[in-house]
């Protein structure tokens, strides 16, 4: 879609508008492209690709209607985006839903070492446990400053998943280039995954890719806050379904 089109008011639908402005059709340069996203580009600008947003709305509405099914059977999503562009939208979209988030690094093993994830997730909720209820004064000083100080170690690498009992049913990854060891896990675990893709990504590592723009807050945003809308109708249609 082009630049043209949009300033001659050639807009398909309002969705595919809000996407341009988003600044979601730029993707990077020729030399970067992976072959995957070939079919999904429109042409270039100033050396710059850009997207199909005909084709990226279809691909949003395939991953909105899964992204629908998962909260209509009450299916847990884990969000992923830990660069700078992606932490507030991920973490603000993960906990209106009341889903886990790792907003941050990602830790090696959060899928495919669950076990000791978990070990480390009770150790967390042990320590703050005791620090909420004031069962710290029976240490020294110094050994109180040590517990701080791993409380605070594991609200770092831990905080956004603390509540997750077991292993998502789905992930929603932010750019799985950045994100590389998050989808590697999900393959190997056979976990499907929800993905905004830029064009140097790998489109065939995700069950339902959405290529656009994955390096800029406006177009991230977006992406995010569709997923998580569709989601979140998916829960409604579920509890009108049980309150039936």
């Amino acid at each position: 879609m082009s630049d043209t089109a949009f300033e001659k008011g050639n807009i398909p639908n309002d969705r595919i508008g809000t996407m341009f402005k988003a600044g979601a059709h730029f993707g990077y340069s020729r030399s970067r492209r992976h072959p995957s996203v070939s079919p999904y580009i429109f042409g270039a600008k100033n050396r710059v690709e850009i997207f199909d947003l005909e084709e990226t709305d279809k691909l949003l509405d395939e991953a909105k209607a899964f992204a629908r099914t998962l909260g209509k059977d009450g299916k847990m999503v884990l969000f992923v985006g830990g660069k700078p562009e992606a932490r507030d939208a991920i973490k603000n979209a993960a906990i209106s839903l009341g889903m886990p988030y790792v907003a941050g690094r990602w830790i090696g093993g959060t899928i495919t070492n669950w076990s000791e994830i978990r070990r480390r997730l009770e150790r967390l909720a042990e320590l703050s446990g005791q620090r909420e209820r004031g069962e710290l004064g029976k240490y020294t000083k110094k050994e109180r400053l040590l517990i701080d100080r791993e409380i605070t170690k594991l609200e770092e690498n831990f905080n956004g998943i603390r509540d997750m009992k077991e292993l998502p049913k789905a992930l929603f990854i932010v750019d799985t280039r950045e994100e590389s060891a998050a989808t590697t896990e999900a393959l190997r675990a056979r976990i499907p995954t929800i993905a905004l893709m830029n064009s140097d990504c790998d489109l065939r590592q995700v069950t339902s890719p959405i290529v656009g723009n994955d390096a800029t807050v406006q177009s991230i945003t977006f992406f995010v806050q569709e997923i998580a809308g569709a989601y979140a109708e998916g829960v409604k249609e579920r509890n009108v379904v049980v309150s039936q």
